[in-house]
């Protein structure tokens, strides 16, 4: 058997930066075990599957497709950067005709269409929920953030006590301003206090063991970690991130569409504002235009680049 396989760096213009993606077109569906047997050879923070919904159907003409992300552990019920990537590889290598694409996935159906050299990506929203907002001050060092979750655990309704370590493995003793969690895709979003500089969020050193033990209970799966960016300087950024998700054999992803789903929530709400452009301050970096719409999604709008293409041989 032999799978076509294209590597391609999402949420970037650029060769090496951004999020890479494998992704794999198929002309008829495989077992689960191969797709993770796939995933983990890739070993990449998602590897995607795109196959046909009906045997007529080919990749140039047909608009809709399944698709299926996995992580070198498992499979996820939504990504961003890896749909981004499937997109464009069937705009741009099987030269697909029509003007928007939708992708049949556990998170529904999610549609992209190419703006120039753009991709924007119709996502759910996932707003997060505020933790303890009565209990703590605005500002607070993570460490006495534990303390008081310890003391006052009862009054915690969305979040359990075991979620605090996992804030302190990240941020040590750096002053944090916001705790939300979003239940629906488990992720946990901390914001740095607006008195940090940005090298303090790009120097962090987070240890994915310490994640992992500090957290068991399932309530987190993935960790945001973001601060408010400097709109006045160019290019803009309204706000930064990073993103960790060991849960999911990700020690740290390096763009994360899924998280902006919850990030665009966050900081329309904090910011008073429709359109955002952000920066995921990961070693590789990318960049990320948000526009939040009435009807409760998102637009994700970014760019991609192919580094490889080949076969599998199995």
């Amino acid at each position: 058997m032999e799978i076509p396989v294209f590597t391609v760096d999402a949420f970037t213009n650029l060769p090496f930066k951004g999020n890479p993606a494998a992704i794999c077109p198929l002309l008829h569906e495989l077992n689960d075990e191969l797709y993770q047997k796939i995933a983990t050879e890739m070993n990449l923070s998602e590897t995607a599957f795109i196959t046909r919904i009906n045997p007529s159907d080919d990749f140039m003409n047909a608009s809709r497709f399944r698709l299926r992300w996995f992580t070198p552990t498992n499979e996820v019920n939504l990504c961003g950067h890896a749909t981004l990537a499937a997109a464009a590889v069937l705009f741009q290598h099987k030269k697909n005709v029509n003007s928007r694409l939708v992708f049949e996935t556990k998170s529904g159906d999610l549609s992209v269409r190419q703006l120039d050299e753009n991709f924007v990506m119709d996502f759910p929203l996932n707003t997060p929920t505020k933790q303890d907002p009565n209990n703590f001050r605005d500002v607070i060092k993570v460490s006495q953030l534990a303390i008081l979750f310890f003391d006052d655990a009862v009054r915690i309704a969305s979040i359990t006590h075991d979620s605090v370590p996992v804030m302190q493995a990240a941020v040590g003793d750096h002053l944090v301003q916001d705790v939300y969690l979003n239940d629906r895709t488990k992720k946990l979003l901390v914001r740095l206090a607006d008195s940090c500089d940005r090298t303090v969020l790009t120097s962090l050193r987070v240890d994915p063991a310490a994640l992992l033990s500090s957290e068991r209970s399932g309530t987190v799966k993935g960790l945001i970690v973001t601060m408010k960016g400097s709109p006045d300087l160019q290019p803009g950024y309204d706000f930064y991130s990073r993103y960790f998700a060991p849960w999911n054999g990700i020690p740290e992803d390096p763009v994360t569409g899924s998280a902006h789903t919850v990030l665009g929530s966050y900081w329309s709400s904090a910011l008073g504002k429709k359109k955002l452009l952000a920066y995921q301050c990961s070693s590789r970096g990318g960049e990320l235009e948000l526009e939040i719409r009435d009807d409760g999604r998102i637009n994700i709008t970014g760019r991609a680049v192919t580094v490889l293409q080949g076969t599998i041989t199995l």
